[in-house]
């Protein structure tokens, strides 16, 4: 917890580190998570094992998640939807979906810990570091966060549409992915500005945000709180 350490004393006691997931995939929202650690962080068995959620299996995420939020002082998630990342761009949308989930931590962070995207219109303490899941506690608690909550939403539009096997890829560009976009065409979720995705649209078509309403759906809100997806 150097970063966070820093931080800490120049008198900020509630910093949050965030981090993304999804930011690369063909479909469904980017997801961002914020979590507050308390100063004694390190000494907290329940987190030992935290580090960047990519080193880590499915089972030991989820078994982490749960410690998480049982060890922090606020846990926030927020996401961007596939249209408002095809209406702003990723990147504009993975911000947004890390001001949502700043806004859903309480109590309110002082300063934050950022992988790799600058906020410019937080008016917050920032330090935004490259590879920040793997040298902060915080931001690593909170690539962990962000990725079970996506992964468990993945497998609730697998279920929506049926045929694309998002449980097993996740919305990422994998063979399989490829396969099943050859075969059926994007689905309702599918990010229709990423170019592999619009080159097997049949159809293609200009896109507006125009008239769309965005609902943030419940098994985000309940992952978000550490419970199952109904």
């Amino acid at each position: 917890m150097r970063q966070e350490r820093l931080l800490f004393r120049q008198g900020y006691a509630l910093v949050a580190g965030i981090d993304e997931a999804g930011r690369g995939a063909w479909a469904g929202p980017v997801v961002a998570a914020a979590v507050i650690l308390p100063r004694g962080a390190m000494r907290i068995s329940a987190l030992h094992g935290v580090r960047d959620s990519k080193l880590l299996s499915p089972s030991q995420r989820e078994a982490l998640f749960a410690r998480i939020h049982q060890a922090a002082l606020a846990v926030g998630v927020g996401m961007a939807s596939h249209s408002e990342i095809d209406g702003l761009g990723i990147v504009p949308a993975t911000r947004r979906a890390m001001r949502r989930a700043i806004e859903a931590l309480v109590p309110s962070p002082e300063a934050l810990v950022i992988d790799a995207v600058k906020l410019a219109d937080v008016p917050l303490p920032q330090r935004v570091l490259f590879h920040a899941d793997a040298l902060c506690l915080s931001v690593a608690a909170a690539s962990i966060v962000a990725k079970v909550t996506r992964d468990r939403l993945m497998a609730e539009l697998d279920v929506q549409h049926p045929g694309y096997c998002f449980a097993r890829h996740k919305g990422y560009g994998t063979a399989l992915h490829q396969q099943a976009l050859a075969q059926l065409g994007p689905s309702a979720v599918h990010r229709m500005t990423f170019e592999p995705v619009r080159a097997a649209d049949p159809h293609p078509r200009p896109f507006s945000l125009e008239g769309r309403r965005e609902l943030v759906p419940s098994p985000l809100r309940r992952a978000s709180r550490g419970e199952e997806p109904l």
